[in-house]
């Protein structure tokens, strides 16, 4: 997975005067999640923009909360390609994480807000993979036409271990076939889609059904 290099600004006024007022300087609102859970009340010292959020009983998270401009995160955000952001927060710390959510204005698509997640070496993250496929289908062969289903499938595995593209050969698809996410396996990997979730299939045309058709009746 490629790492992309990005500089966020930590944000010590929060709420929704001062989000709003992020926006109106052209920037994008942005939290970073991930860290472990702290014991409540917390005697530790927070960074900028860091704040703690409680989740149950005396446990708590902290998260930070800053903003990154729009010029910055243009080639991370549209692309077909998946990154590893190597976050700097101009307080000294670099972390790596990877885009969580985004959260975009209804009307003019602009983005209001990004959520990331820090990533740890021994801690499996779940993201969205392009699906590529590879080879002519035996069912195109025989008239068919392949669709492909999902674009993206949800994969488990830690960063490192994390794919750029996932790859499926469907040279043997015949007609009315289809590749389901249960068929899959790739190596250092889990796919979290439903097991019955139909990938791609090759489907029916009706030139295919002519052809079909025009063979049964020995045409």
């Amino acid at each position: 997975m490629n790492t992309y290099q990005l500089e966020g600004t930590p944000r010590e006024v929060t709420g929704k005067k001062a989000t709003k007022a992020v926006r109106k300087e052209g920037a994008i609102p942005a939290i970073l999640y991930g860290r472990a859970p702290v014991e409540l009340p917390f005697k530790g010292t927070l960074g900028k923009g860091e704040k703690i959020v409680e989740t149950s009983g005396n446990k708590g998270v902290i998260i930070t909360e800053f903003s990154v401009t729009n010029e910055a995160v243009r080639n991370l955000i549209y692309t077909p390609h998946i990154y590893l952001v190597d976050l700097s927060l101009n307080d000294g710390r670099t972390v790596k994480s990877i885009v969580k959510a985004l959260q975009f204005h209804p009307v003019t698509d602009a983005i209001l807000h990004i959520d990331f997640l820090e990533v740890f070496e021994k801690k499996p993250i779940v993201m969205e993979v392009p699906v590529i496929l590879e080879g002519h289908a035996e069912g195109v062969k025989a008239g068919g036409k392949l669709n492909l289903e999902m674009r993206k499938l949800r994969v488990k595995a830690l960063f490192d271990k994390m794919p750029e593209r996932l790859v499926i050969n469907v040279e043997k698809l015949s007609l009315g076939k289809a590749i389901q996410v249960g068929d899959l396996q790739f190596e250092n990997m889990e796919l979290m889609n439903a097991k019955n979730a139909v990938v791609c299939s090759v489907k029916l045309t009706r030139a295919a059904r002519g052809m079909e058709a025009a063979a049964s009746t020995g045409a």
